[in-house]
C-alpha cells in the first residue's frame, strides 16, 4: 500500500522573492527602451544582440544602439545596484536603532558625499579627481566622523548612533551650503545642486563593477547577519541571551551598509526616501524576518529606483527632473498612507 505525501507548501515569502526576481529583469529590459527615442523589447533584445554578438542586422538604426548600449544600459545597472543598496541599508539601519524612520542617510553619508562632489565641482578640481572620488571620499570621512562620535567609551548604541548622525549630517550639510553661497561660479552652483538633488545621468559603464561590486557585498554580509539582525531588533537584552553583542554587530553591520550606501550615493547623488519607504513595502510582502527582508528589499529597491529613473527622464522630455525630487513627491503620501495604515500602540 503506497502511502501518498502532500507535496510541500512554497512559503508566500519564497513565492514573492521568486516574483520580484522575475520582475527585476523584465522591469530593466522595458525601461532601456524608454526615452526620447522609443525602442520595443524586441528592438532592445536586436540592439544588445548587434553590439555583444555583431549579429548583423539591416533594420536596426545604429543611433539606437549607440544610445541602449552607451548611455541607457549603464544608467539601468546603475540605478539597480544603487537602489538595491541604499534599501538594504535603511533595513539594516532600522533593525539596529530599532526606529522604523531610520534610513541611510541619517548617518551623515550622504551629507559628506555632497560636501566632497561640492569642493570638487567648486575648485574645480574634475582633472585631478572626479566629482564620484570626491562623493565617495566625502562619504567615507563622515562615516569615520560618526563612528567616533558614536563610539565613545566602546558601546555603540542605536540612540548614540542616531544622534552622531544628525550631527554630522547638519554640520557636512551647512559647509556644502557654504561652499554654495562663496563660489563665484553659476555653472558650479547649478552642478552642486543638481548633483545634491540625485540623478543617474552620470552614470558610466566604469561605475558599473563597483557599483555591483558594492552591492553584492553589503547584500551577502548583511544576509549572513540576519539572524543577528532579528536578535538586535528585539532589543539588547533580547541579543545578549541569544549569544549576539548588539554593540559588534551594530558597528560591523553600520560599516558594511554605509560603505554600499557611500558608493551608491558617490555615483547617484542624494536620492532620498528609497532607503526609506522601500524596507517598509518589503515588510508588507514578506515580513520581518531579515533572511527574506534583506533580499526582497534590494529587488524592491532596484525596481523602484529603476522605474522612478524612467519617469524622471520622460514625464518632462526633454527636461529630465531630478530623482531625489521625484522620489520625495512619491515617497512622502505612500509613508504617510503606511502611517495611518499602522496600528496604534494602546
Amino acid at each position: 500500500m503506497s502511502i501518498r505525501t502532500r507535496p510541500p507548501r512554497v512559503n508566500a515569502a519564497t513565492a514573492t522573492l521568486v516574483l520580484l526576481g522575475v520582475a527585476v529583469p523584465l522591469v530593466a529590459a522595458l525601461c532601456v527602451g524608454v526615452g526620447q527615442l522609443e525602442a520595443s523589447p524586441a528592438e532592445v533584445v536586436r540592439a544588445l544582440a548587434h553590439r555583444l554578438g555583431g549579429a548583423d542586422d539591416a533594420d536596426l538604426d545604429p543611433a539606437l544602439v549607440t544610445v541602449i548600449w552607451r548611455l541607457r544600459l549603464p544608467r539601468i545597472l546603475v540605478g539597480l545596484c544603487a537602489g538595491a543598496v541604499l534599501s538594504v541599508g535603511g533595513a539594516c539601519l532600522q533593525a539596529v536603532v530599532r526606529n522604523d524612520l531610520a534610513d541611510p542617510y541619517l548617518l551623515g553619508v550622504s551629507s559628506g558625499a555632497s560636501l566632497g562632489a561640492a569642493l570638487v565641482i567648486a575648485g574645480g578640481a574634475g582633472g585631478a579627481l572626479t566629482t564620484t572620488g570626491g562623493a565617495f571620499l566625502g562619504a567615507l570621512a563622515a562615516l569615520v566622523l560618526v563612528m567616533a562620535l558614536a563610539g565613545g567609551g566602546g558601546r555603540l548604541s542605536g540612540s548614540r548612533l542616531v544622534l552622531a548622525g544628525l550631527t554630522a549630517g547638519y554640520f557636512l550639510s551647512a559647509v556644502t551650503n557654504l561652499v554654495v553661497v562663496l563660489s563665484d561660479s553659476r555653472d558650479a552652483v547649478r552642478a552642486i545642486t543638481f548633483w545634491m538633488l540625485g540623478s543617474l545621468n552620470r552614470s558610466s559603464w566604469a561605475d558599473v563593477p563597483v557599483l555591483a561590486c558594492a552591492a553584492a557585498l553589503t547584500l551577502g554580509y548583511l544576509v549572513l547577519r540576519a539572524r543577528a539582525l532579528d536578535a538586535v531588533g528585539l532589543g539588547d537584552d533580547v541579543a545578549r541571551s541569544m549569544g549576539v553583542n548588539p554593540f559588534r554587530l551594530r558597528r560591523s553591520t553600520t560599516a558594511v551598509a554605509a560603505l554600499g550606501v557611500a558608493a551608491a550615493v558617490a555615483v547617484s547623488g542624494a536620492i532620498g526616501f528609497v532607503g526609506l519607504v522601500v524596507p517598509h513595502l518589503a515588510r508588507r510582502l514578506v515580513g520581518a524576518t531579515h533572511r527574506a527582508l534583506l533580499p526582497a528589499a534590494a529587488m524592491l529597491g532596484a525596481l523602484v529606483l529603476v522605474a522612478a529613473d524612467a519617469l524622471a527622464r520622460t514625464v518632462l522630455a526633454p527636461r529630465e527632473i531630478p530623482l531625489g525630487i521625484l522620489t520625495a513627491l512619491v515617497g512622502t503620501p505612500l509613508l504617510m498612507w503606511m502611517m495611518r495604515r499602522r496600528p496604534r500602540p494602546r
